[in-house]
């Protein structure tokens, strides 16, 4: 019988604390907000908070970019809020995971000021620099955060790695002296009573130390630096070396973001030995796009297909059986939002396709986490100009792609945000109808989208047939049901171009779940529910049409084996 583990049944709900609730009218969202919106968990049902960065940091990366480990961003509060916080959250049996980011840290971090300073500085070897090539950078490859991965540095003439933005140094994980002290880091906050991790980009962690150039983009200006930089040489060792040091030591959840990762390298990664993570974070479902449906770099106007989202997922469960845990997301602070990417979020629609949406995630083997509003449907944004944009790998993108090299029209990049942009996801959480959808009594540092009037959560806690009515059932069900957390997974109608229907297994109680998710607003055939004796467990209709799904129509029956 598989091992049981608390965070294998649990449901994660991440907040971005910056656009999740402001309590003291600054326009920013902070900890006394999170802290008075925890009753609203609670009732979601959730079981853990994974908090997006709260930690001091000047801001280029909306937190991710971090100066200081140990003390807090002054606009989320101070660390007197962060404990008050975490203290009532555990009260009301809230864990709270925090995330962590190794990978790079910011300029302003006092180990990258010390470092800069020159090449004999003690620090100089916590970030990797490296002598010019011909003049000019050492390489080709580009930053995530489009233009050059390289920073020059005028004081000793040397270029700084960064593979996200240029005030985002990457550490050198090859120097035991930056081990200690992110080691000693997490040790710090795992004694102040946090439950665990998830790991920025940790799959970056481990660099090929020849640094080649990467093959050329598709726009023939930089070079891809992925390779060399995702699932790296000795990434395994370095979290080997964490969880030895660190991890082993508490009872914590863990979970990777682990960009590049193959099923082989996540076997590793999420091992059921337990010598690494508890999960990582893959990326192939939400990169189900084909590099011709691009418009420039990651930037499309088109949607995912559900077979291909579906072969994706389906073949993610299959393999990681018995091998490591999946992590289940289809929404997070990188993405867009999942209704308008792979539902409806036509008023007519939106309701049902999220419903469904989150039926045929939720019925997976993993452990499922919810991006805050997602529960009540929020849907994307529509960009009206590059001035209503505030994340910085959108306004690189259009400053390379627009302005500098005139690649695309500003209108098709916009509408290229609008679909697949990160600002989606980060405006502000819609709680009631009033001004700013109540998330602020100031001006919020970004726009609130204008439908919070009909989508917020003070409508939706009335409403018995809302999504958030319908999550929290889809919550209780996981707690209720083991065959829901351990059964096996095996497809159903991969035939199908319209239904995502699967079954789970748990043989030790005799328990079989038949779960079918139309993904489409026509009806489909369907017949794995006709003459089947079960339990309906939840649906979003009311009622069924034998042999058929209707538009969006999601079905879960417990039955027993055969």
């Amino acid at each position: 019988m598989e091992k049981r583990a608390w965070w294998k049944e649990a449901v994660i709900y991440q907040i971005y604390p910056r656009s999740f609730m402001d309590s003291n009218g600054d326009g920013v969202g902070d900890l006394e907000g999170i802290r008075q919106k925890l009753p609203y968990l609670e009732q979601l049902g959730i079981d853990v908070i994974w908090l997006s960065p709260v930690y001091q940091s000047p801001n280029d990366d909306n937190g991710y970019d971090i100066s200081d480990y140990r003390d807090i961003m002054t606009e989320f509060g101070t660390m007197a809020d962060f404990d008050r916080m975490l203290e009532e959250a555990h009260e009301r049996g809230i864990r709270i995971v925090m995330d962590l980011v190794v990978n790079h840290t910011s300029d302003e971090h006092a180990w990258f000021i010390e470092s800069r300073k020159s090449k004999e500085n003690p620090y100089r070897d916590y970030y990797i620099w490296k002598e010019p090539k011909d003049g000019k950078e050492p390489n080709n490859w580009e930053s995530s955060f489009s233009g050059p991965a390289w920073e020059l540095d005028e004081a000793t003439g040397m270029y700084y790695l960064h593979c996200f933005s240029k005030k985002q140094p990457d550490l050198n994980w090859e120097n035991p002296k930056v081990r200690d002290e992110v080691f000693d880091m997490m040790t710090w906050w795992c004694e102040k009573g946090i439950d665990g991790f998830r790991m920025d980009v940790i799959s970056m962690i481990s660099k090929v130390q020849s640094f080649p150039d990467g093959e050329l983009k598709k726009d023939g200006v930089f070079g891809d630096m992925s390779p060399y930089v995702c699932n790296g040489p000795r990434v395994h060792e370095y979290l080997q070396e964490m969880n030895r040091r660190v991890l082993s030591h508490y009872d914590l959840l863990t979970v990777g973001e682990a960009a590049g990762v193959t099923i082989d390298e996540a076997k590793k990664y999420a091992n059921t030995d337990g010598t690494e993570l508890n999960m990582v974070f893959q990326f192939e479902h939400m990169d189900a796009l084909q590099q011709s449906e691009s418009v420039v770099g990651k930037w499309t106007l088109a949607k995912p297909k559900m077979e291909t989202v579906r072969e994706i997922l389906n073949r993610w469960q299959i393999r990681l059986e018995g091998n490591a845990w999946n992590s289940l997301y289809l929404d997070n602070h990188d993405q867009p939002r999942a209704v308008s990417r792979f539902g409806n979020d036509d008023p007519q629609w939106r309701a049902l396709s999220a419903k469904m949406l989150a039926t045929c995630l939720h019925m997976m083997k993993g452990t499922p986490y919810i991006y805050q509003g997602e529960e009540l449907g929020m849907t994307n944004m529509h960009f009206t100009d590059i001035s209503d944009c505030r994340d910085i790998e959108e306004l690189n993108a259009y400053h390379q792609y627009v302005e500098e090299f005139k690649m695309v029209s500003a209108e098709t990049m916009l509408a290229c945000f609008d679909n697949v942009a990160r600002d989606n996801a980060r405006t502000p959480m819609q709680w009631d109808g009033s001004e700013n959808a109540g998330f602020t009594g100031g001006t919020p540092w970004i726009a609130v989208n204008p439908n919070y009037k009909e989508i917020n959560a003070e409508a939706a806690l009335k409403d018995p047939e809302s999504i958030f009515h319908y999550y929290q059932k889809l919550i209780r069900l996981r707690h209720e049901n083991p065959v829901i957390v351990y059964g096996i997974f095996k497809p159903l109608m991969e035939e199908s171009k319209t239904v995502y229907a699967y079954e789970r297994i748990l043989a030790e109680e005799g328990k079989k779940l038949i779960v079918a998710c139309n993904w489409t607003m026509e009806k489909q055939p369907c017949a794995l529910f006709d003459n089947v004796e079960g339990e309906e467990l939840i649906s979003n209709y009311k009622e069924h049409i034998p042999g058929m799904l209707q538009p969006y129509e999601a079905r879960v029956m417990l039955k027993f084996s055969e």
